[in-house]
């Protein structure tokens, strides 16, 4: 009769055991996750940087948000008569006293 406690007592011990192992396995499981998400969001993370510095640098070059190009003047060689010169018109000067109205 003395040998059922024994019995009883190391099934518990396995017990014990199997679920310390499962604990532990599922421990190390999500930490192996944990940084294989962490690797995968910080690629992601770093495309979507890269892919945004592209489309903003495309976009100001290229895109609506250029510059638009003004014409430049260049200096062209032509043949144009030169218009007279208007002569200076003389205006009379004001006189210090006023004139008197009828």
């Amino acid at each position: 009769m003395a040998t059922g406690g024994k019995n009883r007592d190391a099934r518990a011990a396995r017990e014990r055991t199997r679920l310390y192992e499962a604990r532990r396995q599922f421990h190390d499981g999500q930490a192996r996750r944990r940084t294989r998400d962490n690797l995968i969001a910080g690629i992601v993370g770093g495309v979507i940087v890269l892919g945004l510095i592209g489309a903003q640098t495309v976009y100001f070059v290229a895109g609506p948000g250029a510059p638009a190009p003004s014409p430049s003047s260049t200096p062209t060689p032509s043949v144009t008569t030169p218009e007279p010169t208007p002569s200076p018109t003389t205006t009379p000067e004001p006189s210090g006293t006023p004139a008197p109205t009828p």
